[in-house]
């Protein structure tokens, strides 16, 4: 296991970047690295159900043929502040189980708008460490587009 850390400054103001960082249907629409594509089912219990499914024909999934899904929830929520959630891969491979942990600070940035400070503890061994910060920080680019449109 591992541990990762990427940020970003975004335009937006704190409450809106909260906003799609907790929201299922904002989620589904950054959420994601190039070459795939999300869906977010909101589950009873609170939490959520993310599939990650690749465009490419021949990409192997980690849960399916084709996608990753993961369970997600919120553990700790400040507005405009702190996102804390705990992942976990749906998953046969031993070296992807475990719990992740992502831990998101939002402060405001001295030029404006939001400085996001993203560090995910318990990367779990399959998953390599520079693909999962190159992932959010694909990811982060849409949600600043996102942000911005």
């Amino acid at each position: 296991m591992s541990t990762t850390t990427v940020s970003a400054v975004l335009a937006a103001p704190r409450d809106a970047v909260h906003r799609a960082l907790t929201e299922p249907a904002l989620i589904a629409r950054w959420r994601y690295p190039e070459g795939m594509r999300s869906e977010v089912e909101e589950l009873g219990d609170g939490g959520l159900r993310v599939t990650l499914t690749y465009d490419a024909p021949d990409a192997r999934g980690k849960t399916t043929a084709h996608s990753d899904t993961y369970r997600a929830r919120f553990t700790h929520l400040v507005p405009g502040e702190l996102v804390v959630e705990v992942d976990k891969f749906e998953t046969d491979d031993p070296d992807l189980r475990g719990e992740m942990t992502t831990t998101v600070t939002l402060r405001d940035s001295p030029d404006g708008g939001t400085e996001l400070t993203a560090v995910h503890e318990g990367v779990p061994a399959g998953i390599d460490p520079e693909q999962n910060e190159l992932g959010w920080r694909m990811a982060l680019d849409r949600l600043a587009a996102l942000l911005d449109g």
